[in-house]
């Protein structure tokens, strides 16, 4: 230090005699070294600021190219969406239609806490805005966690949909024919139908499925005991009686599907009207499929206890479906489907309805769907409406 201090006192004596000639003092010289070497400090600590700077943004790149491995692997996200255009022609009361709506937008947030430990939501916003005076709504359809106790047994517990009929679980629009669900699951099961609670599901033998689970249950009252306007959707539900629903499905054979659901509820009003009580579902369903051909049929029927049902004749609700369908390419499918259901099947009212569709569905990509259909209708009150429908969907 010594030695450096001297040459650069040297260095700049010579520069001072050269510039300014021999009035510069020592006293001035020494001035000078000791600024240099405060500067000389000063740029040293600078650096080292800069390399910790340096090895925090080392640091922080290194943590967010880990993010992927920790999380994003194990989150998934997906969804799908449908937007409808009804034109129909009302007739004997049954008023016109001509709507454009966004029917459905879904997002599907899932999670993996481990491999035996998953989260599964559904959020929907429906027809396109909700809010006063809105004709949307926003819903959770479903948020449940399931825990893989057993290749044979997972249990399931939070909010989720039920496992009745063919498109309660599955309705993602490439997956079904028609631009609108089938009426019959829509009046009867009722889909899109979804409850609070737990239970299980898993595998018997190869081939054959079952499912178990004890949750909330309808609220619905007089005079019409309508199933569909029951649902409560898990939105401060009245847990008064609650409710079980059990399937058995088989699969054995691939082509084929057989699927029975059953439900009990001991108070279908939850002890809101004296006059009714217990209530009983019965579901049964088959998919067979045979190369470019696919038939499916189902069956379903409410038996509701109780004077008030009985009177007005939902003691009894029932329907049923069967639609075949052909692929004429790897693209285009063409169907057909008859529709029969009622909601009031135990009065002697003209109560009873039944629809025609048959329609085309192209999927430019497995995921997506574009639709067109006509409907007819030959309802025992003569309030029918016809008319076609066309549709654009698609899944993620």
């Amino acid at each position: 230090m010594k030695f450096m201090t001297i040459v650069t006192l040297t260095i700049i004596t010579m520069m001072g005699l050269g510039s300014v000639g021999y009035s510069t003092t020592l006293e001035e010289l020494s001035t000078r070294v000791e600024n240099l070497e405060k500067e000389n400090q000063e740029l040293k600590q600078e650096i080292k600021q800069t390399d910790f700077k340096i090895d925090a943004a080392a640091d922080s790149i290194e943590s967010i190219s880990s993010v992927p491995e920790t999380f994003l692997q194990k989150t998934h996200i997906g969804g799908y969406g449908e937007l409808h255009y009804n034109n129909l022609q009302g007739e004997g009361g049954a008023s016109d239609k001509s709507e454009l709506d966004f029917h459905r937008f879904i997002l599907y947030l899932n999670h993996d806490f481990s491999d035996s430990v998953k989260f599964n939501s559904e959020l929907e916003v429906e027809h396109s805005i909700s809010g006063d005076d809105q004709p949307g709504e926003v819903e959770l359809e479903q948020a449940y966690i399931d825990f893989l106790i057993h290749d044979y047994f997972t249990v399931r517990g939070g909010l989720f949909l039920l496992p009745v009929g063919i498109i309660n679980e599955v309705h993602e629009p490439p997956t079904f024919y028609g631009v609108e669900r089938n009426p019959v699951e829509k009046n009867i099961i009722p889909a899109t139908w979804w409850e609070g609670g737990f239970g299980g599901y898993g595998q018997i033998v190869p081939g054959l499925t079952y499912d178990l689970y004890l949750h909330s249950g309808l609220e619905t009252t007089g005079p019409d005991y309508s199933i569909r306007s029951g649902r409560q959707k898990v939105g401060k539900a009245s847990a008064d009686n609650l409710a079980a629903t059990a399937r058995i499905r088989w699969n054995a054979i691939p082509g084929l599907e057989l699927a029975a659901s059953y439900q009990y509820q001991d108070d279908i009003t939850q002890g809101k009207d004296d006059t009714a009580g217990r209530a009983d579902m019965v579901e049964a369903h088959a998919i067979a499929s045979k190369g470019a051909f696919t038939l499916k049929a189902l069956y379903a029927m409410w038996n509701l206890e109780g004077s008030g049902p009985d009177a007005s004749g939902a003691d009894e609700q029932v329907g049923y479906y069967i639609e075949p369908s052909f692929k004429l390419t790897s693209t285009v499918g063409v169907f057909a489907r008859f529709n029969q259901w009622d909601n009031q099947a135990g009065s002697n009212s003209e109560s009873e309805k039944t629809q025609w569709d048959m329609g085309i569905n192209y999927w430019p990509h497995p995921n997506v769907v574009v639709k067109a259909d006509y409907q007819i209708q030959e309802n025992e009150n003569d309030k029918n409406q016809d008319g076609f429908n066309l549709g654009i969907g698609y899944s993620f």
